[in-house]
């Protein structure tokens, strides 16, 4: 899939493109607001597409002052089409959350990052995510934890940590991850790549891994937090 414009799995014409915008607008557009909108296609492309469009009936054009502007028609019987195509990236989302929320041990923290997460990829790039687990059993730990230190894993991790502590929690965890890269390349076509931190390697973090966090920061998709890993995301929390 084309993480940038997934209208493309169904339509390489600008239609998939075209009708994604009208169905997200709420109000008419004229071309060149359509052409400003789109992921792709010139001006010309747009009115093209616009054009096919009307003579097909799910686009309406009218004329409002001195201009002529389109909207999607949804009284056709292929509005929910196009509803769809303009949703197929929050579809995705929605299934990563929907996946996660079933996992035991659960991640502490999951988001996309990268050219999916920016929407600037194309149907060659991963889909990179970023997962955040509770301490394993054999797990490296700091060689002495602090009493505040000691209070912080016990406010993030709650019940997460009982779960985690069983002796097969890594296990587990490992087939958790194997079982989603076949199911987002089922959904998509485009590999996962998975970079999983467990909580100390997240709380210690190495200069290369405050990079990524910082990325994650800045443009990422926030699938799975508690409260705490919610604050670090939106530069609230502490996470180095």
């Amino acid at each position: 899939m084309d993480v940038s414009d997934p209208t493309r799995t169904v339509t390489p014409t600008l239609d998939g493109p075209v009708l994604a915008v009208l169905a997200t607008a709420g109000r008419p557009l004229t071309v060149g607001q359509v052409a400003e909108l789109a992921v792709r296609g010139s001006e010309i492309g747009i009115r093209r597409a616009l054009a096919r469009l009307v003579e097909q009936g799910i686009v309406r054009a009218t004329v409002m002052g001195r201009n002529q502007v389109y909207e999607l028609n949804r009284d056709h019987i292929a509005a929910d089409v196009a509803v769809r195509l303009a949703d197929l990236r929050n579809e995705l989302w929605r299934r990563f959350r929907d996946e996660l929320a079933g996992w035991r041990p659960a991640p502490l923290y999951a988001a996309v990052f990268g050219s999916a997460a920016r929407g600037d990829g194309n149907e060659a790039s991963d889909i990179d995510l970023l997962l955040v687990h509770p301490p394993f059993p054999g797990d490296k730990r700091p060689p002495r934890m602090s009493a505040s230190l000691r209070a912080e894993v016990s406010d993030f991790l709650g019940q997460a940590l009982l779960v985690s502590e069983e002796r097969d929690a890594g296990q587990r965890w490992e087939a958790q991850v194997d079982r989603l890269r076949g199911r987002v390349e089922a959904w998509t076509g485009n590999r996962l790549q998975v970079v999983a931190l467990g909580f100390f390697e997240w709380r210690r973090a190495t200069a290369e891994h405050r990079r990524l966090l910082d990325e994650v920061r800045r443009d990422g998709i926030e699938l799975k937090a508690s409260r705490a890993m919610s604050l670090w995301a939106t530069g609230d929390g502490g996470g180095g």
